[in-house]
């Protein structure tokens, strides 16, 4: 059996893919939501495709959150210069 990690908080939420690993095998399902962790070496490289994908998703929302100032900026911008232009 794998080590003990801190343990979770309990809530009386679940979450989708909770629901998932129970019905996959609800013992294992159990032992996670106490804390344990599985040890085995089979999982270190899903476990390094994970973190790989959540830096790039990370860096995306970061991006998406530059375009949307950038795009209000540029739409302040726009309406000041129509404003320029056309007030008389």
């Amino acid at each position: 059996m794998g080590k003990q990690i801190s343990l979770k908080k309990k809530t009386d939420v679940l979450s989708a893919s909770e629901i998932g690993q129970y019905r996959y095998c609800s013992y294992a399902w159990w032992l996670q939501r106490c804390g344990y962790e599985p040890e085995s070496q089979s999982l270190e490289p899903g476990k390094h495709v994970h973190v790989a994908l959540g830096n790039t998703i990370d860096k995306f929302d970061k991006k998406l959150r530059y375009s949307q100032w950038y795009a209000l900026l540029g739409s302040v911008v726009l309406c000041i210069a129509f404003l320029l232009v056309f007030w008389r």
